[in-house]
């Protein structure tokens, strides 16, 4: 892989980053150990086979240097001195249990993998880490890994990730020995310079690209709130620390409220969040916010076959969360209405397309901008509700099954919260990240998603 200059968003999001924001994606993989004993596999075994597949992903080689032209600009380079060891590492939660495999390991492994998010990754290295946690007694593990934004968005992360586990891995080493499984397609390398052919589409496309930038810049201006009282459980001055939960919710039962509801297993998710939150603030002692929280809901700007090189493409949409709400019926109702209107009028419109904007600025604005644009987050939503598409197949590494994959969102500047969604194995997995002095109380939240769809469940007819 040679040199590749980042994206404007990818750009945005290498500058967005601070010491107490740090911008890397997240996902704790917790494995089960080996059925036979005799084939089980220690820290160590399961560290090396680690960075043997890390460091077959030529991504994972190249790091980020700034370059002299575009002003302001920043490209991929393939690091010289790559060495893998540089990493990867084991580390053990303390204060649990690590051989039962249990609610003691997974308790030290969400509390170990929070305070590792915390750190941001070293920027004259390749952006991304990973960390084996546990792995004694009966080898049940776990694996955190962190990589960059301006590496991946949520898709192009786990196509990146995917390369440690043994199915993909097996299947890469396959294509490499020459078996031809999937004859990847020759692409022509490009020029620098259009051909005269191109001259007249890129300018069509330019113009395309510059109106549709101002009809989202003008949305922005639209939905910006001035008065940033919001809720207080959602809004803190950043501590730089980092607390993670978890939540598990069954998938079938996530279908089942949707075959009755209509839209999409995503509505019936946000509405769960929304009911989530409200239970938790209500338990809390607080009172509503006049206004409902406005959350950032990611959406993929890839097309089919589009080639997976390519940086981040992403836009949004913007969802009132309907907290004030008591019925959670209603609720339900009133995301899949909003998203509903979302979807109409597609990932290139409204403020929430705000990543579209990113990509028309030039470097130097990125370079510049970034902290101004970091603190104005906050007058634009109030939580990251993403959801991050994982393979159906079962997954496994050095033969230990994947039991479960929590996915992690960098938190926005002003804001305590961040919520990811991934489904796995008939489950789907929630990992909250938020800040670790402002929400202490997080593992209840998480818990608060259980009761919501509970509550779904039993407004369900019975006939």
């Amino acid at each position: 892989m040679g040199t590749e200059l980042l994206t404007p968003l990818d750009l945005a999001f290498w500058h967005l980053e601070s010491d107490a924001h740090p911008m890397h994606l997240g996902a704790l993989a917790v494995f089960s150990p080996v059925p036979d004993p005799a084939h089980r596999v220690g820290p160590e075994a399961v560290l090396e086979l680690l960075g043997s597949r890390a460091a077959a992903i030529p991504r994972l080689r190249m790091r980020v240097r700034d370059v002299l032209l575009p002003v302001g600009g920043a490209a991929w380079f393939a690091d010289k001195d790559f060495d893998v060891r540089r990493h990867i590492a084991w580390v053990r939660p303390t204060g649990a249990e690590p051989c039962d495999g249990g609610g003691g390991f997974m308790a030290g492994a969400t509390r170990l993998a929070g305070e590792l998010m915390e750190r941001p990754l070293e920027r004259g290295l390749p952006p991304w880490q990973m960390y084996v946690i546990g792995g004694a007694g009966d080898g049940a593990f776990a694996v955190l890994v962190k990589l960059h934004h301006a590496l991946a968005d949520g898709m192009r992360a786990v196509a990146i990730g995917a390369g440690i586990f043994d199915e993909i891995a097996s299947a890469t080493g396959r294509a490499r020995n020459g078996t031809p499984a999937r004859r990847a397609r020759a692409v022509p390398p490009r020029s620098w310079m259009p051909g005269p052919r191109q001259v007249a589409g890129l300018a069509r496309d330019r113009i395309e690209d510059l109106g549709r930038a101002f009809g989202v810049g003008a949305s922005m201006v639209r939905a910006s709130r001035l008065d940033l009282r919001g809720a207080p459980a959602l809004t803190a001055s950043s501590s730089g620390t980092r607390r993670l939960a978890t939540a598990d919710l069954d998938l079938g039962e996530i279908q089942r409220i949707r075959r009755v509801a209509g839209g999409t297993t995503n509505d019936v998710l946000l509405a769960v969040v929304a009911g989530a939150l409200r239970r938790w603030m209500l338990e809390r002692g607080e009172s509503l916010p006049a206004e409902d929280p406005r959350a950032l809901v990611p959406v993929s700007r890839r097309r089919p076959g589009q080639a997976a090189a390519t940086g981040n493409k992403l836009s949004a949409y913007l969802l009132e969360l309907p907290v004030s709400e008591p019925d959670a019926w209603n609720r339900l109702r009133t995301v899949r209405t909003a998203m509903d209107r979302n979807k109409s009028r597609g990932p290139f419109r409204g403020a929430g397309a705000v990543a579209v904007l990113a990509d028309q600025l030039p470097s130097l604005a990125h370079r510049f901008g970034a902290p101004l644009a970091g603190n104005a987050a906050r007058m634009l939503f109030d939580v990251l509700v993403t959801s991050v598409p994982l393979p159906r197949s079962a997954l496994s590494l050095g033969g230990c099954p994947l039991r479960a994959v929590y996915p992690m969102a960098p938190l926005a500047r002003g804001q305590s919260l961040a919520i990811a969604l991934s489904a796995y194995g008939g489950r789907v997995q929630v990992g909250l990240v938020a800040d670790g002095k402002a929400l202490p109380d997080l593992e209840r939240l998480a818990s608060c998603a259980d009761d919501e769809v509970a509550q779904l469940l039993a407004l369900l007819p019975t006939c």
